[in-house]
């Protein structure tokens, strides 16, 4: 597992996990309109945040966000945990398969079908009973301070509009389909686009890349793709 070599991780990891407290907060206070645009853009951005929690878990398991190892796995134990009550350590091992069996039938995150059939599959790998036990004691505890529908539309539907995301964009295009022999990653990235590439996923777009460089925490991934590019080109001319 690779090491953070300076502190920045952690100022990223904490920048992300105050945000999604901040709008979250903001959003439960928040009247749900659906003739208002405002609340579709909270939607997405709490469903862009989500994604960051689980990106911030995932360069946890990489050792990306600190040097530190106690305090690197703790942001990452926290990231989980408000990602749905998601558990680091169970996560934490079946990421590490996924590295090393990559598309292949250890690989947990990995399933030869169509979209619907593999996006219940990878969901059927992490969610677990304790999980939704613990996220429908949340809600009725919240309930009792929150309206419903402010718990529905802005705590649980962008979460869920979030593993969408995530396995869209982190798995489903990365890794469908063949893969040549030259292609040890077994894995594929989107074009050049840095600012696409931060919307779509903080960067995971760009996957052979971070199958390539794992220990390339997310904010920097942009850089991995632009060596590879500019080799391409040089292996090109």
């Amino acid at each position: 597992m690779a090491k953070a070599k300076s502190n920045t991780g952690i100022y990223v990891a904490l920048t992300i996990i105050t945000l999604w407290f901040i709008v979250l907060i903001g959003a439960l206070q928040a009247p749900v309109k659906p003739s208002s645009v405002w609340t579709y853009v909270l939607v997405l951005v709490l469903m862009h945040l989500y994604t960051g929690l689980f990106i911030t878990a995932h360069d946890a398991m990489h050792g990306t966000v600190s040097s530190n190892k106690k305090i690197n796995h703790f942001i990452g134990h926290v990231a989980a945990l408000l990602f749905s009550f998601n558990f680091y350590r169970k996560l934490f091992p079946k990421h590490h398969e996924h590295h090393k069996h990559v598309a292949t039938d250890k690989d947990p995150d990995y399933h030869q079908g169509g979209f619907l059939i593999w996006y219940f599959s990878f969901l059927s790998q992490y969610v677990t009973v304790l999980q939704i036990v613990l996220m429908a004691g949340a809600f009725n505890v919240l309930k009792l301070l929150v309206p419903t529908e402010n718990l529905i539309i802005y705590w649980m539907l962008p979460a869920v509009l979030s593993t969408l995301q995530l396995f869209y964009f982190g798995t489903y295009l990365p890794h469908r389909g063949e893969h040549t022999p030259q292609n040890i990653h077994k894995s594929r990235s989107q074009k050049l686009n840095h600012a696409w590439a931060f919307l779509s996923c903080y960067f995971f777009g760009y996957h052979y890349e971070h199958h390539a460089s794992p220990g390339t925490a997310w904010w920097q991934l942009w850089k991995v793709k632009e060596a590879y590019e500019a080799k391409s080109d040089s292996a090109g001319n």
